[in-house]
């Protein structure tokens, strides 16, 4: 069975950092593209970053700067590095891999205080 369990999500404050994982399993997980999407209340879900199985990386104009994705095929882990984190960075984060299917974690909640 597939997995992806996204973990090291919280509350943070404004301007603080935080790092999340994903760590997948039942994928060969080095041929997947890789992303990192969330979805806060009331909006609709939206591509935050992207890795390719060839490392090159996409990431939406309102974190560019501010976040890091980056993944490690030895370990089936992909992160994201969130760095000057912002009230309205609030919001549910899912991890998404893709290759001739589309599979998806759970989602973990990052809050960010004012």
């Amino acid at each position: 069975q597939v997995q992806l369990v996204e973990s090291g999500g919280g509350l943070v404050q404004d301007g603080g950092s935080l790092r999340l994982s994903c760590a997948a399993s039942g994928i060969i997980f080095s041929i997947h593209a890789m992303g990192w999407y969330r979805q806060a209340p009331g909006k609709q879900r939206e591509l935050v970053a992207a890795i390719t199985s060839g490392g090159k990386t996409n990431y939406a104009d309102s974190v560019k700067g501010r976040f890091t994705i980056s993944r490690d095929n030895a370990k089936n882990t992909m992160y994201l590095q969130m760095n000057s984190l912002k009230p309205e960075d609030t919001a549910v984060y899912y991890c998404n891999a893709k290759y001739t299917y589309n599979y998806w974690g759970q989602g973990t909640q990052v809050t960010v205080s004012s």
